[in-house]
């Protein structure tokens, strides 16, 4: 015997029929269970209105957060990672392609500034790496005054980067 997987069309049509009183008691009920639920429901509540404010409260603690990274390569791989599922977190939560690309950008730009120069240790080479990928991605999906507006900012990354680091090449990366 298996429980039957309801759709998300049989959820909407069920959830109509309810009144709202019982509407917030799932939604509290939901909220209890995950602290990812927990914390979309408190987006959804709090923040969903300022999407600008939302997105800047983000990008300054992703500084925030570059600025505690360790010393150690292995160590700061690791906090980059960290830094990387929480801004996907806060991307599943926004839904917008705009706000992915605007925090890879600031992770970019704050990995240039906060990451071991002299450092050639690849998995750090990778993570830089393929965000510029991710970001190459997403570009390509918007609108086309969009696309020349994210262009130019990510084009001055790749020109920042190749002064940095000894080992990048924009070539390699150029839109």
């Amino acid at each position: 015997m298996s429980v039957k997987a309801y759709g998300l069309a049989d959820i909407k049509k069920e959830l109509q029929f309810h009144d709202k009183s019982y509407l917030i008691e799932l939604c509290l009920r939901l909220g209890r269970f995950k602290k990812e639920n927990k914390e979309l429901l408190a987006y959804l509540l709090f923040d969903a209105d300022n999407k600008r404010g939302f997105i800047e409260n983000v990008i300054a603690e992703n500084g925030f957060m570059f600025s505690q990274l360790p010393s150690n390569n292995y160590q700061m791989a690791k906090s980059m990672r960290k830094i990387l599922r929480l801004l996907a977190k806060y991307v599943k939560f926004m839904g917008s392609k705009e706000a992915e690309i605007e925090f890879l950008l600031c992770f970019c730009h704050n990995y240039i500034q906060y990451a071991d120069r002299r450092g050639t240790y690849k998995p750090m080479r990778l993570i830089f790496t393929r965000q510029l990928e991710k970001i190459v991605k997403a570009i390509e999906k918007l609108h086309e005054d969009l696309q020349f507006d994210y262009a130019s900012e990510y084009n001055s990354i790749l020109e920042d980067a190749q002064v940095q680091f000894k080992w990048f090449f924009k070539g390699d990366y150029q839109l």
